[in-house]
């Protein structure tokens, strides 16, 4: 069977593809184990994380972990924005829309009494991504959620 022709817009999700160890929270939270890697011939990205061997969550993370995840990342050439489809360990699953511009990732949601969104920069070298999740009952006063490092663990964007 053949494969269906990535969009160009895709290439601007290279930077991820790779292995990466996450932390959250000030570092207190990890490493986590992600994976970026491309599915169906590069027409989505998949992004999965886990929980590693010897890794312990801290305080509220325990009980609240949401690992595994698993989010699909695709790309709607109408309006030039990422779609990423979230399912995680407690059966939560979301619809986040997002962009990436300039090595910087902008991902969101829009839902009633719980808005989120996501900032991360990939750094020039591409070997971390730092940003931060924030969220609002309201969508408009923004608190942080939690920070988040993503650190080569083998060779990114290859």
């Amino acid at each position: 069977m053949r494969q269906p022709t990535p969009h160009p817009a895709l290439r601007r999700l290279d930077p991820f593809v790779g292995e990466w160890d996450l932390w959250a929270a000030g570092r207190t939270v990890g490493p986590l184990r992600t994976e970026f890697a491309w599915l169906e011939g590069g027409t989505f990205l998949v992004q999965r994380t886990d929980v590693g061997p010897g890794t312990s969550l801290p305080g509220e993370w325990g009980p609240n972990a949401p690992f595994p995840t698993v989010s699909m990342i695709g790309y709607d050439d109408t309006a030039d924005e990422f779609t990423v489809l979230y399912a995680d360990g407690r059966g939560v699953a979301r619809v986040y829309r997002a962009t990436m511009t300039d090595r910087t990732w902008h991902q969101w949601r829009t839902a009633p009494g719980f808005h989120q969104r996501l900032t991360a920069t990939v750094s020039p070298d591409g070997d971390t991504i730092e940003g931060r999740w924030e969220q609002s009952p309201d969508g408009e006063k923004w608190t942080t959620d939690f920070d988040v490092a993503f650190v080569s663990a083998g060779t990114p964007g290859s």
